[in-house]
């Protein structure tokens, strides 16, 4: 049978100074037995004895705390009292040594009648079977009592967690990477009389998490097995305030605590969808998804056109003329007719996500509404084109649009020459060069995402781009894409890594940052009916493309 065993050999005893804050900030006479000091959903909680028990939370509604509490009375009991050992398992190294860290404290109370059978915190190695046989050591942390039980923090997800036996705390478990391995892993515990609780914030509803606490809620796990739902409302309503300030030290107040819980709310900015996830225990629309389907949709009102260029690698081997004289061409007979559908009267502004081999390289024009709702008539895409044609495809774009005021261009990597050689052609005051960074994402992401959730952006309805736009997540509390590729809906053959987002994203940046527009102005004469143009109207020069207004 497929087991986990300790290895024996203890590396050291962690010190006091390597716990996480929250474990040395525990003030040294706080008594875990006090009457009052744990607020009633944790009693709650504890006071919960089924075998198979479901916890959906919102962050640091002390839950966990509270598990920890529970563990510790439980491996410091003998076994005719019910002691047992307890198994924690993390989503982090970190939450593993916070656990223990609990552990350790309270085990310094309640269990003094312990004497020398109490050890410190050890950090051992435990052996992991691998599922093909072989075995893999993993660093673990242990407190040991005298009662012969242990409470075991696993710094690292086990491949096999079958052969554990006792108490098993799998927390934060919809952060896991096999989310659903670990539940079915859990349920063979239960056969030698094992418990098994299972915490955790919510991480999507598409989440093996939610699936889980909506089957037990529904009786599939059986009569013994609950779900538990505890909000940070309802922990603030519990005194949660309070407890943070007699941890901290600081004096609880009215006044003190709205500003708290304002402050704490008002952190998430317009991620309304991961405020309501991570505080109040509602999952958003799919695992970690940043605009949820329904936003998408309603900023999709209608299919609009997506002007796809796809090239095979022979083009590469004809003459600069004739590449030069095909793309001017196909400018003519493909793009003009679309610049029409650009309003003459409104500024505009563009975002390219740039690639030339791999990925598609996306334009996003867009018109800014009188109502500063950002409008975009159309797409361009383009698959194996050459630097020099997709810089003959972004200006003669750039000339036709009315009023055109500002433009942002991926340019990292490859991005970077065509991005430059726009910016000197056009103003660098006007092309942004936009080089991604976690500071660039966590300023200016949320912003897009939030123009979907006032709708305040209308695009194409195209599914490639609804994908691309379904692929934003929030990785570490910031929506971007993540470091994967999907199949084209349109050509199998080929992949896209959310461009079509990552075009919008920066057409919206544009938007946001435009400098004051500059006119200028072409007489006319004489008012001809068949001519668009009335007397005076400014008018630009286009290369042959279009006619647009600056």
């Amino acid at each position: 049978m497929s087991t986990l065993t300790p290895t024996g050999d203890v590396l050291r005893v962690v010190s006091f100074d390597e716990l996480p804050d929250s474990v040395r900030e525990i003030p040294d006479d706080l008594d875990p037995m006090a009457d009052g000091l744990l607020m009633a959903h944790q009693v709650e909680w504890i006071a919960d004895k089924s075998d198979f028990k479901v916890e959906e939370k919102g962050r640091r509604t002390g839950i966990t705390y509270a598990e920890a509490l529970d563990d510790t009375l439980i491996a410091a009991s003998k076994r005719e009292a019910g002691g047992d050992n307890v198994f924690y398992i993390g989503d982090t190294k970190e939450k593993g040594l916070e656990f223990v860290g609990y552990c350790a404290s309270f085990a310094r109370v309640i269990a003094q009648a312990q004497g020398e059978g109490l050890s410190g915190i050890e950090e051992f190695l435990f052996e992991d079977q691998q599922k093909d046989g072989s075995t893999k050591n993993i660093t673990a942390y242990r407190i040991r009592f005298a009662s012969g039980f242990k409470v075991v923090a696993l710094s690292s997800r086990p491949a096999n967690i079958r052969g554990l036996q006792g108490i098993v705390v799998i927390d934060e478990a919809a952060f896991h990477s096999d989310v659903q391995a670990v539940i079915e892993a859990t349920t063979a515990l239960l056969i030698w009389g094992g418990k098994i609780r299972i915490i955790s914030t919510h991480n999507g509803k598409t989440n093996a998490f939610n699936q889980l606490v909506k089957d037990v809620r529904s009786g599939r796990y059986g009569k013994g097995a609950t779900v538990h739902t505890h909000t940070f409302d309802m922990a603030v309503a519990n005194g949660l305030y309070e407890r943070v300030c007699l941890v901290k030290g600081w004096e609880a107040t009215t006044k003190g605590k709205q500003e708290w819980y304002d402050r704490i709310r008002q952190r998430y900015g317009p991620r309304l969808s991961a405020m309501r996830e991570e505080l109040d225990a509602i999952p958003r629309d799919s695992g970690g998804q940043s605009i949820p389907g329904i936003w998408i949709e309603a900023a999709m009102p209608e299919e609009r056109p997506v002007l796809r260029l796809v090239l095979d690698d022979n083009f590469i081997t004809k003459s600069d003329s004739q590449r030069r004289e095909w793309a001017m061409d196909w400018v003519r007979r493909k793009m003009v007719p679309l610049f029409d559908l650009l309003d003459p009267q409104r500024q505009h502004v563009f975002g390219q996500d740039y690639a030339r081999h791999r990925d598609f390289t996306i334009i996003a024009p867009m018109t800014i509404r009188r109502d500063l709702i950002g409008d975009v008539p159309f797409l361009i895409e383009m698959n194996k084109v050459p630097h020099r044609q997709q810089e003959q495809i972004l200006w003669a774009m750039i000339d036709a649009l009315p009023r055109f005021c500002g433009g942002a261009i991926d340019a990292g990597g490859m991005g970077s020459v065509p991005a430059e050689y726009t910016a000197d052609k056009y103003g660098h005051n006007r092309i942004h060069q936009v080089i991604f960074s976690q500071p660039w994402y966590r300023e200016w992401m949320p912003k897009f995402v939030g123009a979907f959730e006032d709708g305040s952006i209308v695009v194409p309805k195209d599914a490639d781009l609804e994908n691309d736009l379904r692929a934003i997540e929030d990785i570490d509390g910031v929506p971007r894409v993540p470091a994967f590729r999907v199949r084209d809906l349109k050509d199998p053959e080929l992949f896209r890594h959310g461009d079509g987002a990552i075009a919008l994203a920066l057409a919206w940046f544009a938007r946001s940052s435009r400098n004051e527009e500059v006119f200028a102005y072409q007489s006319v004469p004489k008012h001809d009916p068949n001519d668009d143009h009335d007397n005076n109207r400014p008018v630009r020069v286009t290369a042959g493309f279009g006619r647009g207004i600056i």
